[in-house]
């Protein structure tokens, strides 16, 4: 469907809806944290240009854009889902159920945390 020098892009064979696709980064990469920066711009791009089309093409409201990292990765290659989504189309929000934090205490504490590890990256 779609292979340029460093993305492609194609069917998933198991869609949520008709249209779902996978843009991959032709380079093996497993996870989004281990890819390349020089790969970042050309798989957003990608990512981007498939949404806009699988929109049109399947006459969607939007779309939904999807990266699993490790655990219910499929196949230990970097890809991203891009699903067409219509209103009232059966999926609510994310694919899983959502939950509250404990308190705000939790909350925020969980905030520290993330912003910690992002000060030692």
């Amino acid at each position: 469907m779609l292979d340029d020098a460093d993305v492609m892009a194609f069917l998933d064979l198991r869609p949520v809806f008709p249209g779902h696709c996978l843009v991959v980064p032709k380079e093996h990469v497993e996870t989004l944290g281990d890819l390349p920066e020089a790969l970042m711009v050309p798989m957003l791009r990608t990512v981007q240009r498939v949404g806009a089309a699988v929109e049109r093409a399947m006459d969607a409201h939007g779309n939904f854009v999807g990266v699993n990292n490790r655990v219910s990765q499929s196949v230990p290659h970097l890809h991203f889902h891009v699903i067409p989504r219509r209103f009232k189309d059966g999926l609510r929000g994310f694919f899983w159920p959502r939950q509250r934090y404990e308190s705000d205490d939790a909350m925020a504490e969980t905030a520290s945390s993330i912003r910690k590890a992002l000060e030692n990256d």
